[in-house]
């Protein structure tokens, strides 16, 4: 059965004129067949208004689901309706645009780094449990490897500032979460989730943060990791790389199971990146 067969599984899609287009299958089935593409969803959904207003109740998620499937089944696992706390756009956001850096009180940069699309990224819940307080170690996370950016600052000309980000599950009934609440920690002055735009906790300044094996987990030599959380459970931090060229390798991939690559998946499981060759 062809693409345009599978019209009929698609799932509650308007066939109204108020919708402002004449069948939104038919949009549904490009995107399906372009294989989801965020750039040209970016693009579409800034035409009109009602074409922000479809990406926002079912494009972007459709685009998490394809590209990010595992993760996000256990992102929903247990939530009606397939919702999403923050909403798809923010998660959409989160798995394909590095926020970037800036000085924080707790890690100083001379300049600060601005965002960009990820064109490669890999999520793990695994990696995510070194990030965990140890009291909070039934939570579930996500967190990417870090998006390494160059660094001018003084004593530090061989380093690169890494970007990383995450999102934990049903945040809202996490043990982090609570712990913050318990701690009356404040939220941090003059900080937004670069996701959602919802306020955001300093893990660092709640000492909630296991320094060493978050800095083990991201490759920081001298172990200066900060992250913050949002009301939401979006995660957005920063730690100190050393520099590595490219002949030095990157690391393992035992944890490609749990991963996500901005690409499609195999009838095995793993990851094909293709967002730089376009195949």
């Amino acid at each position: 059965m062809g693409e345009w067969g599978r019209a009929s599984q698609v799932p509650r899609l308007s066939e109204s004129a108020s919708s402002g287009l004449v069948n939104e299958r038919v949009l549904f089935l490009v995107f399906e067949h372009m294989k989801w593409d965020i750039r040209t969803l970016c693009r579409v959904a800034a035409v009109s208004w009602k074409l922000r207003a479809l990406a926002k109740r079912l494009l972007w998620r459709e685009l998490c689901i394809y590209r990010a499937p595992r993760m996000i089944a256990t992102l929903t696992e247990g939530a009606t309706n397939s919702r999403i706390i923050g909403g798809w756009p923010a998660l959409a956001k989160l798995l394909f645009f590095c926020g970037g850096c800036e000085s924080t009180r707790h890690f100083r940069l001379s300049r600060p780094s601005p965002g960009h699309f990820a064109e490669e990224s890999r999520f793990s819940k695994t990696s995510g449990m070194s990030f965990l307080a140890k009291s909070c170690r039934g939570d579930v996370l996500y967190v990417s490897d870090p998006c390494e950016h160059a660094a001018e600052e003084e004593g530090r000309r061989n380093d690169d500032v890494g970007v990383y980000r995450g999102v934990f599950r049903a945040f809202f009934k996490s043990r982090t979460r609570e712990c913050l609440i318990r701690k009356r920690i404040g939220f941090e002055e003059g900080m937004r989730c670069p996701y959602c735009a919802a306020r955001v906790w300093s893990m660092t300044a709640a000492r909630m943060i296991p320094q060493k094996s978050a800095a083990r987990k991201l490759g920081s030599g001298d172990g200066a990791v900060e992250y913050f959380v949002c009301l939401n459970g979006h995660l957005h931090g920063v730690c100190w790389l050393v520099h590595l060229s490219s002949d030095d390798g990157g690391g393992g991939g035992d944890e490609e199971e749990e991963g996500f690559c901005s690409g499609e998946e195999d009838d095995d499981g793993h990851n094909r990146n293709y967002a730089n060759n376009g195949n």
